[in-house]
């Protein structure tokens, strides 16, 4: 069974940065080969897309992080990062790390909290 662990959560002022990472738990050229991504959930919201990372590079982000959060992995660690940058209160979130399929895991999530 997939297991995806994030970490690198929690509170910032707004303008700050955060890195989360996400560990997930399948051999390297299985991990290497599956796209990421970042998904977040707001209190009385539904969870929505941050950013996907495709196996060949390509990266996908919603509008509302573009130019301000970069999704990166390093393959060697069987790892995906969110670097966020310029965070808002409006990023205040459960942020999941999310293996997309075949291998169609979810993390357990991380918070992230942008305030003064």
């Amino acid at each position: 069974q997939v297991q995806l662990v994030e970490s690198g959560g929690g509170l910032v002022q707004p303008g700050g940065s955060l890195r989360l990472s996400c560990a997930v738990s399948v051999s390297g050229r299985i991990f290497s080969s599956n796209a990421m991504g970042w998904f977040r959930q707001a209190p009385g919201k539904q969870r929505e897309f941050v950013a996907r990372l495709n196996s060949n590079g390509s990266t996908l982000y919603a509008d509302s992080v573009k130019g301000r959060f970069t999704i990166s992995r390093d393959n060697a660690k069987n790892t995906v990062f969110l670097q966020m940058n310029s965070l808002k209160p409006e990023d205040t979130a459960v942020y999941y790390c999310y293996a997309y399929r075949p291998l169609g895991s979810w993390g357990q999530g991380t918070q992230v909290t942008v305030s003064s």
